[in-house]
């Protein structure tokens, strides 16, 4: 059957007649292919047929030849202005793989009502890391989270493959690209395996069907929401549902009531040193911030909040500590309940994003426009997001590659004076009444 309709394919390997919407697009690497007329073969009702080791055996030098010559998308093999196959599939059974991190998960998260609203009776699921697991509890979406334990031992690996397996999704989508979760992908033995061009270490062979328009020069909160595109569903709210129980949002609001507004979040953390803006600089900030600070981040960063919580109070400032004592849902209800957020680019800078918070956010090795959550938030007030201003900018290094008095240029070049401009900007903006903490 051609993938989404109700076509017998006429592929040499497939002659039954399925009632099912779903089979598998394998456009195989390694057959003749006319690129003119792509190719479906059907395996639906046979998964254990997938050979799991035809990526070894493939002779790439004939194929790139001819995909270079060719008019269509080197994966999906369709022109670009053809419709999406997945636009009329009917999956029983769907599969988000985005284990980590904070960040993409965030951005990843208006995909869930996107996809209830394409397949409502479908059952579906998401592998998260164990860490991030609270963000999605009591998601009306999902049917249950599958949790990925990084440092779960090759037990812990062996029993979340096994269950991929047995749970016979119909559709699976790996929005992280990475060796580990094209092998989850491949473990599903699902008929659909979507991924993005932005896969890596080999994940993309574990698809057989990769979103155009999606590679790395696409913004991340574009490049995860064409698959809403994708779906047909582009005008849907791009909106992330985000479960907080009225115990945390009551003991959230008891922590910020007795702090005088408007109320500034700082997050002076991240996971890579190069993004991290020194944390005196976040301190003046709270200096000069005619307000109340909540200083928010894991356990690790409880001295850089302690930092900027000392220097608010040095100014006569109230302040508080709030790093490592919330759970991801408390930490959506504090930044829910603030009036703006200045933070290096990282998961709580996209959490309150997400939640509808102006943000100040601060980019050294990163680019604003890639990595940066989408302009407008949920409420319509847009962010400021500032970048530094030297050659070595948006280079995505985790450590600096300079020596002596460019090392960590990037860090020293963004002043504490372009960020307060930001966060007069977004007090100036700010119109909406904010909810009381």
């Amino acid at each position: 059957m051609v993938p989404g309709s109700d076509r017998q394919c006429d592929c040499s390997e497939c002659s039954a007649t399925h009632s099912e919407k779903i089979c598998e697009p394998r456009l195989a690497l390694g057959q003749s292919t006319d690129y003119g007329k792509p190719q479906a073969s059907c395996n639906l009702s046979d998964r254990d047929r997938f050979d799991w080791h035809a990526a070894d055996c493939i002779d790439t030098e004939p194929i790139l030849s001819r995909i270079q010559n060719s008019p269509y998308h080197p994966r999906t093999m369709r022109p670009p202005t053809s419709a999406s196959p997945l636009a009329n599939i009917a999956p029983r059974r769907v599969c988000l793989i985005k284990p980590s991190a904070l960040g993409d998960v965030v951005q990843t998260l208006p995909l869930l009502d996107v996809l209830r609203q394409k397949f409502p009776a479908a059952e579906i699921s998401w592998v998260i890391r164990s860490d991030l697991a609270n963000l999605l509890e009591g998601h009306p979406a999902l049917a249950e989270t599958l949790v990925f334990h990084r440092t779960g031992g090759w037990r812990a690996w062996r029993d979340l493959l096994k269950t991929l397996y047995q749970r016979r999704f119909d559709l699976v989508l790996d929005l992280q690209g990475l060796l580990r979760t094209g092998v989850m992908t491949l473990a599903t033995r699902a008929p659909w395996r979507v991924g993005l061009e932005t896969a890596r270490e080999g994940s993309a062979f574990s698809c057989n069907y990769l979103i155009p328009e999606t590679g790395r020069t696409v913004p991340a909160h574009a490049r995860y929401w064409r698959i809403a595109e994708e779906l047909g569903l582009a005008d849907h709210p791009a909106t992330a549902h985000i479960p907080v129980s009225a115990a945390d949002a009551s003991s959230v609001a008891g922590q910020l009531a007795q702090l005088p507004r408007p109320l500034l979040a700082m997050h002076a953390g991240a996971g890579w040193v190069t993004k991290r803006w020194p944390v005196e600089k976040f301190a003046e900030i709270a200096r000069r911030f005619s307000g109340s600070i909540v200083a928010v981040g894991s356990p690790g960063e409880a001295s850089l909040a302690e930092a900027i919580v000392t220097a608010a109070a040095d100014a006569g400032r109230p302040a508080l500590n709030l790093a490592g004592k919330t759970t991801l849902k408390q930490l959506a209800a504090v930044l829910q309940s603030v009036d703006l957020m200045v933070s290096n680019d990282s998961g709580p800078m996209h959490l309150a994003a997400a939640v509808g918070t102006p943000v100040a956010g601060i980019f050294t090795c990163t680019s604003p426009v890639l990595s940066g959550p989408a302009p407008d938030s949920p409420n319509g007030v847009r962010h400021v997001l500032i970048s530094a201003d030297v050659p070595c900018r948006a280079s995505y290094k985790k450590t600096c590659p300079h020596s002596g008095p460019g090392h960590l240029c990037c860090l020293a070049d963004l002043s504490v004076e372009r960020v307060w401009q930001a966060v007069e900007q977004l007090q100036t903006q700010q119109t909406l009444i904010r909810r009381p903490a």
